[in-house]
């Protein structure tokens, strides 16, 4: 089993029309290419794919991180498909920026990497995707390494980019508050009064580093007892000290549609981070999408033909490719 901290309420299943996205293509109408890429690490392979533009190089190449729950390298789960990440890969793709997307330890591809899921501690995905930039710099394929971080994987992009000092980070919705605070407001109205209540008593047990046997069946998914010692793990990091250590180039992307993380998260990461940009794209949703009404805010989570916002590529592109902020310099810019 993996840990699995989705919060998403049950979704409509009905299919929209849209037409299969162009993401085989460069810019100019050219294939990009995908081929497999491994991680060896001593308890096992994680698996990934990797996007490459056109042409020998070098390129900038970006590591992309996932996030919570069982995602796999496309970004979905599952119950889940929407191909958000595998969108994003291939769009920077089309772009002339390589991009490695894995499936994280004990998921998809990279299940065997995990024997037991009580093993698991967050500091082991930060050691990961550490391993992971460290290789992408001995590669001479590519000039410039980058961090990208979508939902959960912003905070292990934050702790990666501290130990392996990649040239930049992109947070994509990613949580300007603790773990613990973000389920405490996730959970608010989403669940019965006694059973929130149940949560909370949890949560402060495992913010104190202690673990517990008596749980609700309901709340089994978050806190059932193999997952605990992740959780009590995770817990302990505040996304916003750890940005504010960071002295490098970031990008904060954060849509004004996203039911998941608010654009207040965004602006906690951006006031602490030093050498920061902030990007607000109005109407994009957590998985990157448009989502103008509560139906489309629903399906883009199980469309996988629905095309993500092509602000993110752009913005991550511009980031990516030409003039990041100079150092200590903060800059804000909504996205209509």
């Amino acid at each position: 089993m993996r840990p699995s901290f989705s919060l998403i309420a049950v979704f409509l299943t009905a299919w929209l029309g849209w037409e299969n996205v162009a993401l085989g293509t460069d810019e100019n109408g050219a294939p990009i290419r995908q081929e497999p890429i491994r991680l060896e690490t001593p308890t096992g392979t994680l698996e990934g794919t990797i996007d490459l533009p056109q042409g020998d190089g070098p390129y900038p190449v970006a590591l992309l991180i996932a996030g919570s729950g069982p995602t796999d390298r496309d970004g979905n789960q599952p119950a889940m498909k929407n191909d958000a990440l595998k969108q994003l890969g291939e769009g920077l793709a089309r772009k002339g920026i390589a991009v490695v997307r894995f499936d994280k330890r004990g998921v998809g591809k990279s299940r065997s990497a995990l024997s037991r899921e009580e093993d698991l501690r967050y500091e082991t995905f930060v050691a990961d995707a550490a391993a992971w930039l460290k290789m992408l710099r001995g590669d001479p394929r590519f000039r410039k390494v980058f961090v990208i971080g979508h939902s959960e994987g912003a905070l292990i992009g934050m702790l990666a980019a501290k130990q392996a000092r990649p040239d930049g980070l992109i947070c994509i919705s990613g949580a300007g508050r603790d773990a613990p605070t973000v389920l405490r407001e996730q959970l608010k109205g989403k669940v019965s009064e006694e059973l929130y209540q149940a949560s909370d008593r949890i949560l402060k047990s495992l913010q104190a580093g202690e673990s517990v046997a008596d749980v609700p069946k309901e709340l089994m998914p978050l806190y059932r007892p193999s997952v605990q010692p992740y959780v009590i793990s995770w817990f302990k990091y505040d996304p916003v000290k750890i940005i504010a250590e960071l002295d490098m180039p970031i990008l904060i992307v954060q849509g004004t549609a996203d039911i998941q993380i608010s654009v207040d998260d965004a602006k906690r990461l951006h006031e602490a981070a030093r050498n920061a940009k902030l990007v607000v794209l109005d109407g994009t949703n957590h998985v990157l999408k448009k989502a103008s009404n509560p139906v489309e805010q629903q399906l883009a989570y199980l469309a996988p033909k629905m095309p993500i916002d092509p602000r993110v590529v752009d913005e991550i592109a511009e980031f990516l490719r030409m003039s990041p902020p100079e150092p200590g310099k903060r800059s804000s810019e909504p996205r209509p």
